[in-house]
This record gives structure tokens, sequence and C-alpha cells, in this order.
């Protein structure tokens, strides 16, 4: 997947984000954990922005690890919200599902940034 596909993909989990806490329904809790995903939610895609923005290898690495917190803060509002029964658990699994895969792709990415930088330092032998 390429960079201009993940950040479509990660506007659009932010917009569905949006339309879920605008059709939660009226009560505290559904407000404190609405607030939540909402902040966390959208933050996924202008962090990964930012991300793909990056100087460095190691400032992507940085920046990558902020979007894999917030896809994972995500996904725990998201399920809190559908076991809590505030919204219908079924409607809840294709939401949680994208969410699953953006912080799949988001770790690898950073995995794979890691294992770049390490073998740039890594110390070689002289005689192989």
């Amino acid at each position: 997947m390429d960079k201009e596909e993940l950040r479509e993909r990660t506007k659009k989990i932010a917009l569905r984000i949006i339309k879920l806490v605008v059709a939660l329904p009226k009560t505290k809790e559904a407000d404190v954990i609405g607030r939540q995903v909402l902040r966390s939610g959208t933050s996924i895609g202008a962090n990964y922005r930012e991300a793909t923005r990056s100087r460095s290898k190691a400032d992507f690495i940085s920046k990558i690890g902020i979007v894999e917190q917030e896809t994972d803060e995500t996904l725990y509002w998201l399920e809190l919200l559908a076991e809590s029964n505030i919204i219908n658990s079924a409607k809840m699994e294709d939401i949680i599902t994208e969410t699953k895969e953006l912080l799949a792709i988001f770790v690898s990415s950073g995995k794979t940034a890691k294992k770049k930088i390490d073998s740039q330092f890594a110390i070689r032998d002289p005689k192989l």
C-alpha cells in the first residue's frame, strides 16, 4: 500500500469516527467516550501525514510510534463503545476491523524502518 492510499484510509477512518460520535446517544458515558475516540481517531491521519513528511528515518520512527499509539487508543475506545453496548457491537465490527488493520500496518511500518536503521549501524566484520 502506498503513502497516498494510507493517507486516504486514515482520513476515511477519521470521517467515520466523526459520524459515529455524532450518532452516539446523549448520555454522560457516551459523551465521555465519544470525546476520547474523536480526539484519538482524528489524530491518526494528522500524525500519519506528519510522519510521511519526516526529515529522517529516526524522525519517521518517532512519529509513526505516535500514530501507533493513537490508533491503539482509538481501538480501545471503539471496543469500549461496543462492549458497553453504548452502540450495538455488530454495528461496530467494520470500524473496529479497519482500525485493527491500520494498527497492523503502522506497527509493521515502524518495525521495517527500525530494521533499516539497525542494519545501517550494525557492526560488520571486515573479514566477511
